[in-house]
């Protein structure tokens, strides 16, 4: 599955040194010049990794400032964009950004830059990213046990079609097998929403070691890999979050 990331900046010579080192690493760009456009595409769209110009574009500091607030980009990895004049390194850390650039960038630390923080993009798209997934699964409800088909799954939970509503506060455990695997996976959940049409979510708890990592992989493979996302680069001086 192709990362996604929005660059925020009005500067041809950033774009020019970024698109492409992006693209390299099969990161997708929407470019935006405007920061009030951005803001806006923040609220309704979801990125693997943010970019913004924060001290070469009007209103990019406030953009980067209120990133964290954004429900569907709260934990996307967040770069700063800095000319050394104004936003200073610590400042944007403590803005909750994850990576800094420094202009001029150059094309290797831009590439370094990036590739050292793919780890990080891809530990978030794991932990959001939800598998569809038809297969039964089983509700234990203490001596009661109701049958369910799943809709899809993700690291923290799973969504299902029941027959019957499940009792407002109930913490089941759903017992199933992923499919081309051979280990049943027994977990304890919480009920996260439910609709009147008997779909529910059900929030993972308490997962066993060797589930978690069973399930983990098993998501790993159903997502596309990375392509030259191994590659080494060379090394150059840049800067991230401590």
């Amino acid at each position: 599955m192709t990362l996604e990331s929005l660059l925020l900046s009005r500067d041809a010579e950033v774009v020019r040194v970024l698109r492409p080192t992006l693209e390299k690493l099969s990161i997708e760009v929407e470019i935006c010049q405007e920061a009030k456009k951005a803001s806006e595409i923040l609220i309704s769209e979801k990125f693997d990794a943010v970019i913004v110009d924060c001290d070469d574009l009007k209103g990019g500091l406030e953009v980067l400032e209120c990133l964290r607030a954004t429900p569907s980009n709260k934990n996307s990895i967040a770069f700063a964009v800095l000319n050394g004049k104004k936003t200073t390194t610590q400042e944007a850390f403590s803005m909750g950004v994850n990576f800094v650039l420094q202009k001029p960038i150059s094309t290797l630390n831009a590439a370094r830059c990036f590739h050292a923080a793919l780890n990080f993009m891809e530990r978030e798209r794991r932990r959001y990213f939800r598998q569809p997934v038809k297969m039964l699964v089983k509700i234990v409800l203490g001596d009661k046990e109701i049958k369910a088909t799943s809709t899809n799954v993700s690291e923290g939970g799973m969504a299902l079609v029941v027959h019957q509503a499940l009792p407002k506060g109930a913490k089941p455990r759903l017992q199933f097998m992923l499919p081309e695997t051979k280990q049943a996976l027994d977990v304890e959940t919480e009920i996260a929403w439910a609709d009147i049409k008997g779909h529910v979510g059900l929030r993972f708890h308490n997962v066993p070691k060797s589930s978690q990592e069973l399930l983990e992989k098993w998501l790993g493979e159903q997502m596309e890999p990375l392509a030259g996302s191994k590659e080494k680069m060379p090394s150059e001086s840049s800067e991230a979050a401590p």
